[in-house]
């Protein structure tokens, strides 16, 4: 950082500065610079509404907004709690509590570890795995034609 000094109050200041930190005026003229209207000009003022006015309050108080809503949100829990405390210690019934067995009817339930009975087959068996012949199911498909039968084995005479 090089130095320079001001013209207007010779304090040693940056060399790459437009004004002079301390009084304001420009450094190698030492004419007097109104810094309030640049700063009008650069920096408008602009009008805010509520919800902003709202927002930047709690941007600038955030750690008594956080504050609040914690203590807030306490005491609605709190009073939750109360609510449903108060509410089951009038709700709470003097009759006998009534066994599940006399709800619920365990005397029509299958039995399951009883083995289920095999459902009845809709395809040709014939008695052996081999000749066993399944239904089509696709649109438009044809049956194959039926294997033809296999010949008796030929007896042998007495």
């Amino acid at each position: 950082m090089t130095k320079a000094e001001c013209v207007a109050c010779h304090r040693s200041i940056d060399t790459t500065a437009r004004l002079c930190p301390y009084c304001g005026a420009n450094p190698r003229t030492g004419e007097k610079v109104d810094t309030d209207a640049l700063l009008q000009e650069v920096f408008r003022p602009r009008e805010l509404t509520t919800s902003e006015s709202v927002l930047e309050y709690a941007r600038q108080r955030q750690g008594v907004v956080v504050t609040a809503s914690v203590i807030v949100a306490f005491l609605i829990l709190a009073g939750l709690h109360s609510f449903v405390t108060s509410r089951n210690a009038n709700a709470v019934t003097d009759s006998p509590a009534v066994p599940l067995t006399e709800i619920t009817d365990l005397s029509n339930r299958v039995d399951e570890t009883k083995p289920q009975p095999m459902p009845e087959l809709k395809f040709q068996y014939e008695g052996r795995p081999q000749m066993m012949h399944t239904y089509i199911v696709e649109p438009g498909a044809v049956a194959p034609a039926p294997a033809p039968p296999a010949p008796a084995p030929a007896q042998k005479p007495k």
